[in-house]
């Protein structure tokens, strides 16, 4: 009697861990994570701004008062640059690897003169930089990007219709595109 009570047991708790590991491994077998859903945006190297309605590969911005826009990247050969400016009652900015894991995340609290200025490089091409620093990285934060790619995700707050299309403008004229010196 024990050992049917400890087989049903056993069973139960391995039942559930696989299906817990197949929920979660899901996204990636079935080509559907964030970093896949970015891809099948128009062109790397630039913010899309995301609509209300969910478009071809299903991003959607389903906040009433954040406005969003996603960016995919490669640092592969070269860093890029997340630059943004303009007033807005508050933006912030996400970084993700290909895997979809948080890398760097920053607002405009936390930004030089509360705008985004943001270089995101191999720890090689950061050594590159920091030996003969451009004058234009003056005020740029630098950060490490583990893996070649991913994506960004920058959001703006316009709590009222007064600021929708000064929210829009800021989203519009951020650029996310690989760094010249």
């Amino acid at each position: 009697m024990r050992s049917a009570l400890f087989a049903i047991l056993v069973g139960l708790v391995g039942a559930a861990l696989l299906h817990i590991v197949i929920i979660l491994a899901l996204p990636n077998f079935t080509g559907r994570d964030g970093y896949s859903r970015v891809l099948g945006l128009y062109e790397m190297d630039s913010f899309f701004p995301l609509s209300t309605e969910p478009g071809a590969t299903g991003l959607a911005n389903d906040d009433p008062f954040l406005r969003v826009a996603v960016c995919g990247f490669s640092v592969d050969g070269g860093p890029a640059r997340f630059i943004a400016k303009g007033s807005v009652p508050f933006w912030s900015v996400a970084i993700y690897d290909a895997n979809s894991n948080e890398i760097f995340s920053m607002n405009d609290h936390t930004a030089v003169n509360g705008n985004l200025d943001l270089v995101m490089a191999t720890p090689i091409q950061l050594i590159d930089l920091r030996k003969t620093p451009a004058a234009s990285l003056a005020q740029s934060i630098l950060v490490s990007m583990p893996d070649e790619e991913g994506y960004a995700v920058l959001r703006a707050l316009a709590p009222t219709d007064s600021y929708e299309e000064t929210v829009r403008n800021f989203l519009a004229e951020s650029s996310c595109e690989p760094f010249r010196r």
